[in-house]
């Protein structure tokens, strides 16, 4: 946790349970970041600079590396962003495009605030939003080791066995059975120069999953939130996190005065220990990021 007043904060991180050997992709998404503050002054710009980053990454469980659902063909991408300026969007279950995060913010233009599925998907081709659909050996491998992990006997998510997806099948193949559920998502929470906020988050998707799954990233006050006391975003299993609605109860803690790695640190320990979780955060005066899991981050503060 770091302590500023004034200047910008950036705060990214590559997702609750990920590789901290992607946290070179954490710190040039944080650079990009700031690079788009010096042309912009804009928070939210600054956040979505970020989060396209980790998305074009690869490695990271949103946009190109995002995880194959379980029929092995399929992949699910939401997003979201939030701004103290009033601009609101998200997009879940969009299919075969390229940075969902800026579709997300192409939906905060419209009279909507939130997109799903085939209605998204033709969104993005009303506004020629660049297609992707592109399977890397990456993506391929992660599918394999759900098959791997599905075929034992250890819950495929906390409370959940792994013949519950077979029970509830919902794709159009026969299944095609997976690891440990990837849930890692990536997002980056901005405090600009003029005290405005903003918050960006993009997901591939949990896996394993059944078809059409939405978890927190694109839910307000769930997985994301920003307000005039500052900017949270959470990463880690989706079906936990909205529960409490993490973002919004951390954004509140901060808002009624709580320091923010108290407010941090509380919000994690809401989940047991079987839960992934992890959050980021800036205010008016700190930055700081808390997880239960190893969770690549990077921050660049400006006094």
């Amino acid at each position: 946790m770091s302590n500023t007043q004034g200047g910008h904060a950036i705060v990214v991180h590559g997702g609750a349970g990920s590789s901290c050997d992607y946290t070179d992709g954490c710190e040039r998404a944080a650079r990009y970041a700031v690079e788009e503050l010096g042309i912009s002054g804009d928070a939210l710009e600054a956040a979505i600079a970020a989060v396209t980053v980790m998305e074009d990454d690869g490695r990271f469980n949103a946009g190109r590396g995002s995880v194959l659902c379980l029929d092995g063909a399929t992949v699910e991408m939401d997003a979201a962003v939030m701004d103290t300026r009033g601009r609101l969007g998200a997009v879940a279950c969009v299919q075969g495009i390229e940075n969902p995060v800026l579709l997300a913010r192409a939906v905060a233009d419209t009279p909507h605030w939130f997109l799903a599925g085939e209605g998204a998907n033709r969104f993005a081709a009303a506004i020629r939003h660049p297609a992707w659909n592109t399977i890397s050996e990456h993506q391929r491998e992660q599918h394999r080791q759900v098959r791997e992990a599905l075929a034992g006997s250890a819950p495929s998510m906390p409370g959940v066995r792994g013949d519950a997806f077979l029970r509830f099948w919902n794709y159009r193949g026969a299944p095609d059975l997976p690891a440990a559920a990837a849930c890692d998502t990536v997002g980056a929470v901005v405090r600009a120069a003029d005290g405005h906020f903003g918050v960006a988050s993009s997901t591939g998707g949990s896996a394993p999953s059944l078809l059409g799954r939405v978890g927190d990233t694109p839910i307000i006050g769930s997985g994301f939130y920003a307000g005039p006391a500052g900017a949270v975003a959470a990463t880690g299993i989706g079906e936990h996190i909205v529960r409490h609605l993490l973002a919004h109860r951390v954004y509140s803690w901060i808002e009624d005065g709580m320091p923010l790695d108290r407010a941090l640190q509380r919000g994690i320990d809401l989940f047991g220990k079987d839960v992934a979780v992890g959050l980021i955060a800036v205010s008016r005066t700190e930055a700081g990021a808390r997880s239960n899991r190893d969770m690549p981050q990077a921050s660049i503060i400006s006094d």
